[in-house]
């Protein structure tokens, strides 16, 4: 992809389309091949800049507006439809290219696996990386149904890439029971049920070290997030996880790159999941990326 252009199509709220001075920059990776239930996160990146509109450009909980971050919306990858293998290999180049040029990654999907190739080039840079994992599913399988590529295999492929003792897991209550056995055989940390709490408990632990954050809407329980693939009963709250962005905020952690995934519009006709996640990442912008 080319940044010298401005992109042509909708931008996420306050996008101010200059790649040279950018501190983050968002992208969609439009791709739903794998997903084991309901597809149409493929749709999510889009209408997640649509509904942006909407947003007051002031946070109130941060005291920030969208004006004191600099980023620029890179527009959707171009995947080819149907692969899952070369639409990894061009995210992992495109997150290469991003981080060589030192910006922030804020990525939207589509699936989870989508984020496999840009937690794996972040490892590349940052070393000491530690991964934070807001999830109703596990997403530790080996595979699924014999195929490895798929969207719940990403946690598990960053963990034996980067060691499980690195991967901490909050907001988890769907999952084999061989995944839970697997992740307390190898050291991983998984919070059930809740986020903030066990966050907070975690976070200390993290201080000064550089983090990747990946977010499934699902997290949310149904009634906050009803527009996903993997629809699971008894989630936390958008408050709590609102709560849980501003812990990580307020934390000495250093967050070097993010994304929230998952989210399938056509399964929300009130387009409540995609205005949720849409603040969401205002939060996630002005929390995160500092002066």
């Amino acid at each position: 992809m080319r940044f010298d252009e401005a992109y042509s199509g909708n931008v996420f709220i306050k996008s101010k389309q200059d790649y040279e001075n950018a501190q983050a920059v968002i992208y969609g990776m439009p791709m739903d091949w794998t997903v084991s239930y309901r597809p149409g996160s493929r749709f999510g990146p889009q209408r997640i800049r649509e509904v942006s509109i909407g947003l007051e450009e002031y946070s109130p909980y941060l005291d920030r507006e969208l004006d004191d971050v600099n980023y620029f919306d890179a527009g959707d990858i171009p995947l080819p439809f149907g692969n899952a293998e070369k639409s990894l290999e061009l995210i992992g180049g495109f997150i290469r290219q991003l981080l060589q040029d030192g910006k922030v990654p804020v990525g939207m999907g589509g699936e989870h696996l989508v984020s496999w190739p840009v937690m794996k080039e972040v490892a590349a840079v940052h070393k000491d990386l530690a991964i934070i994992h807001m999830d109703a599913h596990t997403d530790l399988r080996v595979d699924y149904e014999g195929e490895p590529l798929s969207h719940s295999t990403p946690i598990r492929k960053i963990a034996e890439h980067i060691g499980p003792h690195n991967v901490y897991s909050f907001g988890i209550r769907s999952g084999m029971k061989e995944e839970f056995e697997w992740a307390k055989a190898n050291g991983m940390e998984i919070a059930k049920f809740e986020v903030l709490e066990p966050l907070k408990k975690v976070l200390p632990k993290l201080e000064g070290r550089p983090v990747y954050v990946t977010i499934d809407i699902d997290v949310l329980d149904p009634a906050h997030a009803p527009g996903t693939g993997t629809v699971d009963c008894g989630g936390i709250t958008s408050r709590e996880l609102l709560a849980s962005i501003h812990a990580i905020a307020k934390s000495g952690v250093n967050v070097v790159g993010f994304d929230l995934v998952e989210v399938a519009p056509i399964y929300d006709s009130s387009e409540q999941t995609a205005n949720t996640a849409s603040k969401l990442i205002r939060e996630m912008l002005l929390g995160w990326i500092k002066e």
